[in-house]
């Protein structure tokens, strides 16, 4: 079976080195021609353990294609997934320029029954768009040529991403005929042997389900946060709140962490494109505005706390970061806590020494040199008044305190991410606070 995935970042590459794993042949298009030429040699533009690997060996095995011309291959395949960037407009709405131009250029070239699907994540509504745009340059071309869409949004994590590809919780696929399905079914087979639950529904429901999900599970997050910051004033530990509830069948202990805020390119992405549907249908969706409330403000606490050790005044501080990245396992720092933390840290006239066992080319891109960058986390510390972690990356998570003590000029550590023991912290000698205590 062969198909072509148009769209070569993460969702694009993680599905196309995936579905090549499972023997079938794919043809990954992007038009950026120096990320398919980089590519080509092997050089893979972004972090996700055993993606490199991955890629290379179906490359090598004469699975796994790439190209800038989604025509060089659109005659050959049956399933053309569209896995092109939707970043958020002004008014937090998801853009849907690329992946239109992708419909456009579906339609435009077409020549035999194929199916177009979508694999970005889209507002609900956005296949009969998709069909729009595909139905009028059918009929500019004079041509009436059978095709149907359909939806198959992602719910990989970074970091985990080709695990949950390859073994997922669940496939969820929407179609509009049997025949689609018939052909989804043969594209996924590989998986059905392996019992993994492949949920068929209708396209609305299957757009529906991706900002389903992802707001829930920001919704927990927040909903931790704001408990968090409630025990702080009551004198309660959210840790042990936190295992209270999460032993209960019906919560769950998922997804009920306390620390400084979600990121990434998910979470904030898909709470506002949601926001914003429920406006244009003239509903407000009062629990997601809320969690969206609630996460920004939670990207400051560690920088609250900082100024409060300091008695208000950073100015001349030199404050040590360990972790920017949004989260461990990536390079990612799209709405990452930590640039809050940094911006304000800066305008307060402190200045930040960081570190990141990945993220440190991806700082330089983003920040500069508004920041000095560290060679390793006892690098950061040196003459540091303060500690904060951002990112509960493995390797933090036992340093050599007597290490740090030694190295730093300060003694106050603020833990974002709620992983040290207060007791051990609190006896080495450091002025400790985290998240939640």
């Amino acid at each position: 079976m062969k198909i072509a995935i148009v769209g070569t970042g993460y969702v694009g590459l993680v599905s196309g080195a995936c579905f090549a794993e499972v023997g079938i042949d794919v043809t990954c298009v992007d038009i950026d021609r120096n990320k398919i030429e980089r590519l080509k040699q092997g050089i893979i533009p972004i972090y996700e353990p055993g993606l490199d690997d991955l890629v290379k060996r179906n490359m090598a095995e004469g699975r796994l294609h790439f190209t800038c011309d989604l025509t060089d291959c659109l005659n050959d395949v049956e399933v053309v997934f569209s896995a092109v960037g939707t970043p958020p407009d002004e008014d937090g709405s998801a853009d849907l320029r690329y992946v239109l131009d992708v419909a456009r250029t579906f339609g435009q070239n077409i020549n035999k029954y194929t199916i177009l699907v979508t694999k970005s994540t889209v507002p609900v509504g956005t296949s009969k768009k998709i069909k729009e745009t595909i139905d009028r340059e059918l009929a500019a071309r004079g041509v009436n040529i059978d095709y149907e869409v359909a939806s198959n949004p992602e719910f990989l994590k970074e970091g985990a991403a080709i695990k949950d590809f390859m073994s997922p919780d669940r496939v969820v696929i929407g179609i509009e005929s049997d025949r689609s399905r018939k052909v989804m079914e043969r594209l996924y087979r590989p998986f059905l042997l392996n019992n993994f639950r492949v949920i068929f529904m209708d396209i609305a429901s299957a757009e529906m389900t991706k900002y389903a999900a992802n707001s829930m599970l920001a919704t927990r997050i927040s909903f931790m946060n704001d408990i968090a910051n409630l025990c702080e004033l009551v004198g309660a530990d959210v840790n042990m709140v936190r295992k209270g509830i999460g032993t209960d069948a019906r919560i769950g202990n998922k997804f009920l962490y306390a620390g400084c805020g979600y990121g990434g390119s998910c979470f904030p992405k898909d709470v506002k494109a949601l926001i914003n549907t429920g406006k244009e249908y003239g509903y407000d969706m009062t629990i997601i505005r809320a969690v969206e409330d609630v996460n920004e403000r939670q990207k400051s606490i560690v920088y609250e706390k900082l100024k409060k050790a300091f008695g208000g005044d950073l100015a001349g501080k030199k404050i040590a970061l360990w972790g920017l990245s949004f989260k461990p396992e990536t390079d990612d720092m799209r709405e990452a806590p930590s640039l809050v933390v940094i911006e304000k840290l800066i305008a307060d006239g402190a200045s930040v020494r960081a570190y990141d066992p990945v993220s440190m080319d991806e700082a330089r891109r983003r920040i500069g040199d508004k920041i000095e960058y560290a060679s390793d986390m006892y690098d950061a510390a040196v003459d540091a008044d303060a500690i904060a972690l951002l990112t509960e990356w493995k390797q933090f998570r036992l340093p050599s305190w007597a290490v740090v003590r030694r190295t730093m000029k300060g003694n106050t550590i603020v833990d974002g991410r709620n992983i040290y023991d207060p007791a051990e912290l609190h006896e080495e000698g450091f002025n400790y606070t985290c998240i939640g205590k």
